[in-house]
């Protein structure tokens, strides 16, 4: 009988990419479903649109409805409430930012007051977040 004689110590000449490919599909459904978590801490609103809007980073996310009810991270709050966060805020990073999602509907003097509470607790970099205009429109 012939048989064939391989030893242990033969070299690896080949990579199975099988495993690497599994565990790159499972994190990538875990980095979906974790960012699809995170961007629905949102209120629903008409945003106005703009052909030049930026995304950035936020550290507060202020939203005005259109009653002019103020919203720190999709959470009711009053302005009292929104000090004492800028305050804690400013106590964990040197520079806080905040973006404005304010709705299409709201008055002016509304998103102008909040811009002002910002502004007096020493918040000077802020963002008004828009919907990027479509198209043809």
């Amino acid at each position: 009988m012939a048989t064939q004689n391989l030893a242990d110590d033969d070299m690896i000449t080949g990579i199975n990419v099988t495993p690497l490919v599994d565990i790159t599909l499972v994190l990538l459904v875990i980095m979906m479903v974790t960012a699809s978590y995170i961007a629905s801490k949102t209120i629903p609103m008409e945003l106005p649109k703009s052909a030049t809007g930026e995304s950035t980073p936020t550290l507060l996310a202020v939203s005005i409805g259109a009653g002019g009810d103020l919203y720190l991270d999709a959470a009711p709050i009053d302005e009292a409430g929104l000090r004492r966060s800028i305050i804690d805020a400013r106590g964990d990073h040197h520079e806080p930012q905040a973006i404005i999602s304010a709705d299409a509907r709201t008055p002016h003097a509304t998103v102008v007051h909040v811009i002002d509470l910002l502004r007096q607790e020493q918040v000077t970099k802020f963002a008004i977040n828009v919907a990027p205009a479509s198209e043809g429109s």
